[in-house]
């Protein structure tokens, strides 16, 4: 199925990164001819009220903090965007109680094809979001690393596949299909020090079935050197000039998990560059 409607929520404060990263979202949409959504929500929070004189020194500052907020300035930078693309877009933006950010936005990922995330390094209110997203939403997640936005591309031309023989695996494969379709050049990778007959014949196995989609792959192994296989992935992304990684997330409920899968976490904290990623 093509990705022909994507989401874009947008929370937090509109620093330079951050506005870049709507930027390279909306190129994303554009690139794949699809509707984006966003949704920009802020936190509603009592502020006790406070009475200022109209010559008061505070007087002018508070009437300008006022005018325009965070919320807001997400919201303009991407209407800004999407008039630049040309792409069909559409934003609305919403006060509400913090703890129901993240499940607000699941609720509205629900509907759409794809949801793309800003994110900044090891934040855990973007983690929490993300978090709520994979195991609510029921839809794929494409990761923006704010901290490399300057060199992102829009075209996925250069994909990995990090396959781990999984089902969480097989389902992002499944999600990416399109592009995957699209891409010039897809590469599976698995990360082991062994690389057994069964690794060989899975991995092959996924070739093959790419193969009856149009995806021209190709399959090798990498071993971990006694680094973590999070750290392995990104690492191999940037020496193969990869400009997405496709993979599945932790398969263990939040109830049942006090630390987060290790892979998981080490690409959600800081991803190398775009991470489609699927529960």
């Amino acid at each position: 199925m093509p990705l022909k409607d994507v989401f874009l929520p947008l929370v937090g404060q509109p620093r330079g990164p951050a506005l870049a990263a709507i930027e390279k979202c909306v190129a994303v949409a554009a690139d794949l001819g699809a509707r984006i959504t966003a949704l920009a929500l802020e936190e509603d929070a009592f502020v006790r009220p406070k009475v200022l004189l109209p010559d008061a020194p505070d007087a002018a500052e508070a009437k300008g903090a006022s005018g325009a907020g965070d919320m807001q300035h997400l919201l303009n930078a991407f209407t800004d965007a999407a008039s630049r693309a040309n792409v069909r877009a559409q934003g609305r933006s919403d006060k509400v109680p913090a703890d129901q950010i993240a499940s607000i936005l699941a609720e509205h990922a629900r509907f759409s094809d794809l949801t793309l995330i800003p994110v900044k390094p090891h934040d855990s209110r973007t983690e929490h979001i993300i978090e709520t997203l994979l195991f609510e939403s029921g839809r794929p997640l494409l990761l923006c690393p704010e901290q490399h936005v300057d060199t992102l591309r829009p075209e996925f031309e250069n994909v990995m596949i990090a396959w781990d023989h999984s089902a969480r695996a097989a389902r992002a494969v499944g999600d990416a299909l399109p592009i995957l379709q699209a891409a010039a050049s897809v590469r599976v990778v698995t990360v082991a020090d062994d690389k057994t007959d069964a690794i060989v014949q899975s991995g092959t196995a996924l070739v093959d079935h790419l193969g009856e989609h149009g995806v021209r792959a190709s399959f090798e192994t990498t071993t971990g050197g006694g680094s973590s296989i999070g750290k392995v992935l990104g690492s191999w992304a940037n020496s193969n000039a990869i400009n997405a990684i496709v993979m599945g997330a932790y398969h263990h409920s939040r109830l049942n998990e006090i630390v987060w899968g290790g892979v998981t976490k080490t690409v959600i904290g800081q991803p190398p560059c775009w991470v489609m990623i699927s529960h």
